[in-house]
């Protein structure tokens, strides 16, 4: 028997959030995109995935991000996701920016991992069909592949745009010289490269010290960030011990105790206090501080509550800082052991 769905979009959606341009492309980030990278697999409630989708479009987040291997188990959350998408938001597809990858490990053997051709027009096609959906918004190559070379997996990407399996092609955990790379072979080829999705956090400025942040600006394209709370660090859900329902006492592969150490404890802490002078959880702080300037487009969150996305969108208007802020917040991140 189907399914009835009576979710009804609040049409009011579009009022508190901003959209951003993904570099110099025509296209639109919202300034907090939903990330399904936990909380949406086969161990999940699949009546709380619904109700989180629901939540965050409402709220005016029209990006889903997504990847071939998310789960567990993997391909879940796509199917999830798939399910979710025929029974509540048909009528809201082209509102929607349905974004997935693929470059980790999927399935066994040597077809199943990597960067060759095989492997991403293989994925395409079977995310696509997990998904319920004729085609993505954005498809990603996931990782550097430094067995395959770089011109095979672009070209593969550039078929797949071609093809319209995908609007618009990106680039995941990539370098500077591989992002340089990908730039020029993705313009001769004539197809839309539009986005690097890189790790960034107040604990972890890789994209600055590699210079990729830098590069992307002036290439023209966008930089959506992951990891923004360094896997729930940034928060204050640890400082009175590890709650039953937390990332490292649910699932510690990301993230584990032996992780906050007491220089980690003492940071968060001081951290904290910097938020609340601000008026802000320190969950919103890093998640405003992912979105201080121009060079990041958007900022990916994971949940696993519908309040943790409401409380999350409440950054959008609060995204500046003060210099003495910046500069407490870089002292205390990068303070070392014995200072």
């Amino acid at each position: 028997m189907d399914i009835v769905s009576t979710y009804v979009a609040d049409e009011k959606r579009y009022e508190t959030m901003k959209y951003n341009h993904v570099g110099k492309s025509g296209l639109k980030f919202p300034a907090v995109s939903l990330g399904f990278w936990h909380n949406f697999g086969s161990q999940d409630s699949y009546a709380n995935m619904k109700e989180m989708c629901r939540v965050a479009f409402d709220m005016g987040i029209t990006q889903f991000d997504l990847a071939n291997n998310y789960g567990p188990s993997y391909g879940e959350a796509e199917t999830n996701v798939g399910r979710i998408l025929k029974e509540d938001f048909q009528a809201y597809r082209d509102e929607l920016l349905i974004a997935s990858k693929a470059g980790y490990d999927m399935w066994k053997g040597p077809y199943g991992d990597g960067g060759s051709r095989k492997y991403l027009m293989a994925s395409i096609d079977q995310s696509l069909k997990r998904l319920g959906v004729e085609y993505v918004d954005i498809f990603y190559h996931h990782r550097m592949d430094v067995q395959t070379p770089l011109e095979e997996s672009m070209q593969a990407l550039a078929d797949i745009v071609r093809s319209g399996k995908a609007l618009y092609a990106g680039v995941s955990n990539y370098d500077a010289q591989y992002t340089k790379e990908a730039v020029r072979i993705l313009k001769e080829l004539h197809c839309p490269f539009v986005v690097n999705q890189r790790k960034y956090s107040i604990f972890d400025r890789t994209i600055e010290e590699d210079k990729v942040k830098e590069l992307c600006k002036s290439e023209g394209i966008g930089i959506i960030a992951f990891s923004p709370l360094a896997q729930g660090m940034l928060s204050d859900k640890y400082l009175q011990g590890i709650p039953a329902d937390s990332r490292i006492a649910r699932d510690p592969r990301f993230l584990n105790q032996t992780d906050l150490t007491k220089d980690r404890m003492r940071q968060i802490k001081e951290l904290n206090d910097v938020a609340k002078e601000r008026g802000q959880t320190l969950v919103q702080m890093a998640l405003s501080w992912i979105l201080k300037d121009d060079e990041v487009c958007s900022v990916l969150i994971g949940a696993s509550k519908p309040s943790q996305i409401k409380e999350n969108i409440d950054i959008i208007n609060k995204t500046e800082f003060t210099p003495i802020e910046l500069e407490r917040i870089d002292e205390i991140s990068k303070r070392v052991k014995g200072d």
